[in-house]
């Protein structure tokens, strides 16, 4: 990304920071992002896009009326600390204040669940969604995963106020493809914006700083308030959940990012089941532009990847076998495992190949803690 550039997370009113590395930390730290919301749709098949599937797809306004009630406003107090020193002036006595911030959310069962960003209510001391109806409910935080930025939120209403909106399949989603995003950008509840996949298989920077693979490029608009919204397809059915925007400005440029719906479903999907949501853990820091394999930059101490012998320079070119050509496809292909299991790297090493047997650990609550080797 270019330095005059910046991905920031979009809640409206609030500052959630943190760059998204996932399996391994990439070393880059500070990034902020932007939360916005589109509605997809899976397509028709799972080989075919929904911009070449038989059917002759919805209008915008038809995706809008289907898909907006099961798109809600979320509020969100909480608990800041500040002093006379907080923009940069002396150390004066801390004091506790009470901020608010606002994105948008997906309506998942009949049964209350909520899926928003984890960045959208992270620390919250109260949330409060809004429904397009004018009704309002306080909801409870039913779990939270910073590695992939999905939240799962619940509220006690009527299963007669719930209206869930379908998940698409995020991996048939191709470049060209219609979408259509809805939220609260600036506290303007029911926004909806249109526009195309710009591009699949975009690396983000979760709020712990590992990464987010598999996100979904967008030039649909979202703005601060989209964070936790969908992005539909042409079907009106998620595709995505509105996470981030590449910007000069703090405003939209035509380059905004979504979370995977696969991704997003099976963490709410482990969230709901009341199952800890854990990561696998490698202990490297990549190349991000490593084609030919993943290469490794560092070894955390102390890591699962230094117990097994990986050194910087070494190429991971498979795992169990699998090929993988770049970091991202290193880093999906770990996330398929769980902690404490063991698998075999292919690795090349000073020009010769080698396997390396390797247990991977859990992934830290985030990636600057990896430093220590955690």
């Amino acid at each position: 990304m270019s330095r005059l550039s910046r991905v920031i997370p979009i809640v409206g009113g609030a500052v959630a920071g943190g760059a998204i590395a996932l399996l391994v930390a990439t070393g880059g730290g500070g990034s902020s992002k932007v939360t916005t919301q589109t509605i997809t749709q899976p397509a028709s098949s799972a080989a075919v896009p929904t911009a070449l599937s038989t059917s002759h797809g919805l209008t915008i306004n038809q995706i809008y009326r289907a898909a907006s009630p099961g798109v809600v406003d979320i509020t969100v107090s909480t608990n800041q600390t500040s002093g006379s020193g907080f923009f940069g002036g002396g150390g004066g006595q801390q004091q506790q204040q009470q901020e608010t911030g606002e994105g948008a959310g997906v309506v998942y069962d009949t049964k209350g669940n909520i899926l928003t960003d984890q960045h959208v209510v992270a620390n919250a001391t109260s949330v409060k969604v809004h429904f397009q109806d004018g009704r309002s409910a306080d909801a409870k935080v039913l779990g939270t995963d910073p590695s992939t930025d999905v939240a799962v939120i619940h509220v006690d209403v009527p299963a007669s106020e719930l209206h869930p909106i379908p998940f698409a399949d995020s991996s048939t989603a191709q470049v060209g493809d219609p979408v259509v995003a809805i939220g609260s950008p600036f506290s303007l509840p029911e926004t909806t914006t249109a526009g195309i996949v710009s591009a699949v298989g975009r690396s983000i920077t979760a709020p712990n700083n590992f990464t987010i693979t598999g996100a979904i490029q967008t030039d649909a608009a979202i703005n601060p308030g989209n964070s936790g919204g969908p992005l539909l397809d042409g079907n009106g059915h998620v595709l995505g959940l509105n996470d981030q925007i590449q910007t000069n400005s703090g405003s939209n440029a035509g380059v905004g990012f979504a979370t995977p719906a696969n991704t997003d479903a099976r963490i709410a999907n482990a969230i709901i089941a009341g199952n800890p949501v854990k990561h696998a853990y490698v202990g490297v820091e990549l190349n991000s532009a490593s084609t030919n394999g993943a290469q490794v930059t560092q070894v955390q101490p102390s890591s699962p990847g230094a117990s097994a012998g990986l050194q910087a320079n070494d190429v991971i070119t498979a795992v169990n076998g699998k090929s993988v050509a770049t970091t991202q496809g290193f880093i999906e292909t770990v996330d398929n495992y769980a902690p404490g299991q063991t698998i075999t790297l292919t690795v090349k090493r000073n020009g010769q190949q080698q396997s390396i047997q390797l247990k991977l650990g859990t992934r830290p609550q985030s990636a600057s803690q990896s430093q220590n080797g955690g």
